[in-house]
């Protein structure tokens, strides 16, 4: 039986003035699974994954968490509900290494301090290990500076932060956007680990490979407006392309959630990617 939606757009339209970016949207992510939304430019891809993070609001339609209407007047408020988003510019402070940057504005503090300046570097670099490890993200150390690291770790510890607060849906922006083969990989199989933990991923991208490769299901927006969703399983590239385009919108197709792997791709090309 499919779990219930995590979180979800009911009949969301979105205005800038005379542009129509969005018009009766629906679009629902479950725990466990990938969500692709893909799109021409103008398709209204990245308004949709800023309504979801509160950075804007709907003008008419709802938002759903576990069925139950909510609003997210911030991002803030977003994250507080547990839905935490990776934008492109990904927003790392070069000059930090990886652990402020994880914990940047969420630091801990010393216990037993009674001013409680202190922070607690020790905590937070094993915290920062132990998030590592789980993900199985190779950095050569967490007290490199940011601005040293390939594109894909980069991207790695943008991730690595957005899962501060444990949340329950990730939006992610165009995550491969400018890597490299073996950068891509690394990123796809971070998103793979995401799913695997349970948490909803919500992908925009513009790579059709890169959708076939890690989503569930894929959503195609056109002319701001939903125009099909297929399962990535059983639907072919010259498919999405024609929904994407308009050329043809055949139906969505129906099939359960598919299990890939790219770990191996990450592996065998690990030695090929570029800063």
């Amino acid at each position: 039986m499919t779990p219930a939606p995590v979180l979800a757009l009911r009949k969301v339209t979105k205005t800038f003035g005379a542009v129509r970016a969005l018009v009766d949207v629906d679009l629902a992510v479950h725990p466990g699974e990938v969500l692709a939304v893909v799109g021409d430019n103008g398709a209204g891809k990245s308004t949709v994954v800023k309504i979801l993070a509160g950075v804007l609001g709907p003008d008419t339609g709802t938002l759903e968490l576990d069925g139950n209407v909510v609003t997210f007047p911030t991002p803030g408020a977003a994250r507080a509900a547990g839905v935490t988003a990776v934008f492109q510019d990904l927003a790392l402070c070069d000059n930090l290494d990886v652990v402020e940057n994880i914990f940047l504005g969420h630091e801990l503090r010393e216990r037993g301090r009674r001013s409680g300046a202190l922070l607690d570097e020790v905590e937070m670099e094993r915290r920062a290990w132990e998030l590592l490890g789980e993900l199985a993200v190779r950095l050569p150390s967490v007290r490199v500076p940011v601005g040293t690291l390939s594109g894909g770790q980069r991207q790695a510890v943008a991730i690595l932060r957005a899962l501060h607060g444990e949340p329950r849906v990730v939006l992610l922006d165009e995550p491969t956007s400018a890597l490299g083969v073996a950068q891509t990989a690394e990123v796809l199989t971070l998103v793979e680990r995401l799913r695997d933990r349970g948490l909803g991923v919500v992908l925009v991208s513009h790579s059709m490979a890169d959708v076939h490769a890690v989503a569930d299901r894929i959503a195609v927006l056109r002319l701001g407006r939903h125009a099909t969703t297929f399962d990535a399983r059983t639907t072919s590239y010259e498919d999405l392309l024609a929904a994407v385009t308009g050329a043809r919108v055949p139906g969505p197709t129906a099939g359960p959630p598919r299990r890939v792997s790219h770990e191996a791709d990450a592996r065998s090309s690990a030695t090929g990617g570029e800063r």
